[in-house]
């Protein structure tokens, strides 16, 4: 099975909020992350041709930002891959039958403030910080801000986690209805040149 069969798959699964494909995540990108008012869940598929060498540097990042973390995977991949993942992450086998669970994911502790912003632009992440009365943040570069999110007590992980889904949210109903207007121009576009007569 390769990646398109097993998003095929997947993406039935995932009821309620949005999806988004290959969201940069720390220095990787998710494949897949299901977000909803209530939390993001990070997918990470790994079909036939995939190799796990990635793994390693792929988990400190989800582990990081979303609140479960889950591997879609075929069965030649479970016996290497098991030993390297922490007990809360679920992992779903892909086959041509569909997907079955084999272990479901576990709510994440391991969250930092810093990873969750990450997800946003830097420009977002002042606008939650000024709404928040901290208007020195508005000068700082983004690997500043990051760093002051470590460290403070002035901004809650759960506050600034809502804020961010509903910013990936919102970003989402964007980008499709940039879509829709997209392929709107083309289909009016098409019918003007179906309308020319040929010379």
């Amino acid at each position: 099975m390769n990646d398109p069969e097993i998003r095929a798959l997947l993406y039935p699964l995932l009821l309620g909020g949005v999806y988004v494909d290959e969201l940069p995540t720390g220095t990787t990108r998710a494949d897949v992350v299901h977000i909803t008012e209530q939390f993001m869940h990070g997918y990470e598929l790994k079909g036939d041709q995939d190799t796990l060498q990635r793994v390693a540097r792929q988990l400190p990042c989800y582990a990081g930002c979303y609140d479960f973390v889950t591997f879609v995977i075929t069965e030649k991949h479970l016996p290497k891959l098991l030993p390297q993942l922490p007990e809360w992450v679920g992992v779903l086998v892909a086959s041509e039958a569909g997907i079955t669970l084999h272990r479901p994911a576990l709510y994440n502790a391991t969250v930092e403030r810093p990873a969750v912003a990450g997800l946003l632009r830097v420009e977002e992440i002042k606008q939650y910080l000024l709404a928040r009365g901290l208007p020195s943040v508005s000068t700082l570069r983004r690997r500043d801000i990051l760093s002051f999110l470590r460290t403070t007590r002035l901004v809650s992980l759960a506050d600034l986690a809502q804020f961010v889904r509903r910013q990936l949210m919102g970003r989402m109903e964007e980008r499709l209805l940039m879509r829709a207007e997209r392929k709107a121009e083309r289909e009016r576009l098409a019918r003007i040149r179906r309308k020319r007569p040929k010379r």
